[in-house]
């Protein structure tokens, strides 16, 4: 059992890194940041958001379930964050975000997540804040494997297992996970449905009242989620290379007390391939061409509450990505050069049902997204290049989009974008980097903002969106001590036509409108190893938002999402070398920098305390044992801005608490 424990935090093929115990370890570069064994014994579900918003300070997590929560990185979210997963684009297919594109991962092949902020990166389409990108286990050739049992509190049990093998030609994987969990408690011992009726009862309308959940249906499972991951890798040649992969997600009846609606299920499949060609001539060193493809499929339902009784309404939505991408490297005028096109085509549809208990008839309401098509191409250059003691990147992209909907009263719309960006690392010694990256990106409106209609038959999507610009300044320092690291970076971003939406009750439609804004903020981190067995680290994280104009009807300047200062702070021992224990604290300030026209409530501050202690044995036996929130605190972490359909009588939102003290047990068996 290893841990990685990053003095140097230079790029993550040539780390210098003293071993000890395996666990979660964070590697960061200028304004990338590289989560490292992220499938390890410290994921103690398949909530990847989670688990990185425990690891690191730029990201905060959006609580909407037990499992699938999103992420907000430097006060960014949804498609403003670029994901995928080996290197495949895939959306989720909700409105209201219960599938984010994080939930279709499995976590336990993950092998790393390279987390890049700010709008450098010109290979993806659409990135315009930061991106998130999820590298899984490559198969190998000996024979290798690990079976996992996992078992804590609110009845939590996971079982999962990997294994690879091969020849020298033909490399095989196979990774499957099942799990299965009650509601979680808060730290006033309350599960969901006691948080939904303690929120209904303290409102003053009766209109919220119907969607508790109904008395069959209050005490049923959170969530069940089964997970399935094939590879084949085959080297035709030692220069040539090809790459398959199937990744399915079944995730049945999970619970979302915030909302009106629960997820009956979510289905994702994701297909991948991928063929490399190495040294083909003096003008390619190397050439990747990738054709991947992602379904998901996602109805959610009031049938699991009081409202959903007689009668309850499905809202069925679902996507496809289908992407195409071809890149040439090469080395030329002293630099290594790469280019290349991608193209790719999202379709997204939703429809709204109501069916009838009693009969089970179904009837078919009115389209929520119709048959919407999201087709971009874009070709891009990047370079990277060495002067003396500095290192140069320079990227540059033109991106052509056109969307399509199949209504006949809506129109479509098209879109053209050049980005580009400059970064660069001055090294004054070996120990002392100073960075500054420029940027500009774009994103394009999606069919939810572009045209989504409610039940009612209202517009709140908005077909006259423009596109959004971000112009962003990322700077700088690292400095490596004999013992230790310190880092410190800042960025300004101005945003122009942000999207963002309007909850002023007098707009009764296209509440989606551009407006100009600005985020800023600063990151300070560092580590320290005052003996070779002990371990400190600890980042802080701060943001500002402000609105440079302003919503139809509204005032307010503070830009909704901007999470409070937060800190990841943590302390490990190893007291041999088959045994560590841990103390870790995630903790946050006040949140009271809010948008309260568009929802937002002041959250207050909180810490919490995790341990944990784990145990290898030669055998290959491995065992944790850990205690998350030890301390059983009440709190909240996600705020209620309305650009998610929460639970609400029109003045006061449901927050959702996160859970109390969590105990829990991992064996692993590795051979």
């Amino acid at each position: 059992m290893k841990r990685e424990i990053v003095l140097s935090l230079i790029v993550i093929a040539n780390l210098k890194a003293e071993e000890v115990l395996e666990d979660i370890s964070v590697v960061e570069e200028g304004t990338t940041q590289v989560v490292k064994n992220i499938s390890g014994e410290e994921l103690k579900s398949a909530d990847l958001a989670d688990a990185l918003q425990k690891n690191v300070a730029s990201i905060s997590l959006v609580r909407r379930s037990g499992i699938a929560n999103d992420i907000i990185l430097r006060g960014q979210k949804r498609d403003n964050i670029n994901v995928t997963i080996d290197g495949a684009k895939i959306y989720g297919a909700c409105v209201n975000r219960m599938d984010p594109p994080t939930s279709h991962v499995i976590t336990n092949a993950i092998d790393d997540v390279v987390i890049q902020e700010g709008p450098f990166d010109v290979e993806e389409f659409g990135v315009l804040s930061g991106s998130v990108k999820v590298k899984t286990k490559k198969p190998t050739k000996e024979v290798h494997g690990d079976l996992t049992l996992n078992g804590g509190s609110f009845s939590y049990k996971k079982l999962s297992g990997t294994v690879s093998g091969g020849t020298d030609k033909v490399r095989l994987l196979f990774s499957a996970s099942n799990e299965t969990g009650e509601q979680y408690e808060d730290g006033n011992g309350n599960n969901f449905a006691q948080q939904l009726e303690n929120y209904t009862s303290s409102t003053t309308s009766p209109k919220d009242d119907k969607f508790v959940y109904s008395t069959k249906d209050k005490n049923r499972d959170a969530f069940e989620k089964t997970m399935y991951m094939g590879k084949v890798f085959v080297d035709f040649t030692p220069d040539q290379e090809l790459q398959l992969s199937y990744t399915a997600n079944r995730s049945d009846n999970v619970l979302y007390p915030s909302s009106k609606m629960d997820a009956v299920y979510d289905d994702s499949d994701i297909f991948n391939l991928k063929y490399s060609i190495k040294n083909l001539s003096v003008y390619s060193k190397k050439l990747d061409f990738q054709l991947y493809n992602s379904q998901v499929e996602h109805p959610m339902s009031t049938q699991y509450r009081k409202a959903g009784e007689q009668k309850y309404m499905t809202h069925l939505l679902t996507t496809e990505m289908r992407g195409i991408k071809v890149k040439n490297t090469l080395d030329a005028f002293g630099q290594t050069i790469s280019y290349g096109v991608d193209r790719s085509k999202r379709n997204w549809n939703g429809e709204y049902k109501m069916t009838t208990v009693a009969t089970g008839a179904v009837k078919n309401m009115r389209k929520s997204i119709d048959d919407v098509d999201t087709n971009n191409i874009g070709v891009f250059v990047k370079s990277k290049k060495s002067i003396g003691k500095i290192d140069i990147e320079f990227g540059a992209r033109y991106d052509d989009t056109s969307i399509e909907t199949a209504s006949n009263t809506l129109k479509d719309n098209d879109y053209n974008a050049l980005s580009a960006n400059i970064f660069a690392n001055y090294h004054i010694d070996d120990n002392t980097k100073y960075f500054i990256g420029v940027g500009k990106s774009s994103r394009v409106p999606d069919a939810r903002e572009l045209y989504n209609t409610k039940t009612d038959g209202s517009l709140n999507g908005n077909p006259n969106l423009d596109q959004i610009t971000n112009y962003e300044l990322d700077l700088g320092v690292k400095k490596e001590f004999d013992s230790g690291t310190l880092k410190v970076k800042t960025f300004y971003s101005k945003l122009k036509d942000y999207i963002y939406y309007n909850g002023n009750p007098a707009i009764k439609q296209n509440n989606f409108e551009n407006i100009d804004a600005t985020i800023y903020g600063f990151e300070l981190g560092g580590s320290y190893m005052p003996t070779d067995n002990l371990y400190l680290s600890a980042n802080l994280a701060y943001k500002r938002g402000k609105k440079d104009t302003q919503t139809t009807g509204q005032t307010g300047t503070n830009l909704a999402d901007i999470t409070p200062l937060k800190l990841n702070a943590t302390a490990s021992y190893n007291y041999d070398e088959n045994g560590m224990v841990e103390v870790s604290l995630v903790a946050a300030d006040r949140w009271d920098k809010i948008d309260s026209e568009n929802g937002e409530q002041v959250l207050a501050g909180y810490g919490v305390v995790n341990l944990k202690t784990t145990r290898s044995f030669d055998n290959g036996l491995e065992f944790t044992l850990g205690v998350d929130n030890a301390l059983d605190k009440t709190y909240a972490i996600s705020n209620t801005y309305k650009d998610l359909i929460l639970m609400t009588d029109g003045s006061n939102t449901m927050l959702m608490n996160e859970p109390g003290r969590y105990v829990y047990l991992n064996a692993k068996y590795q051979f």
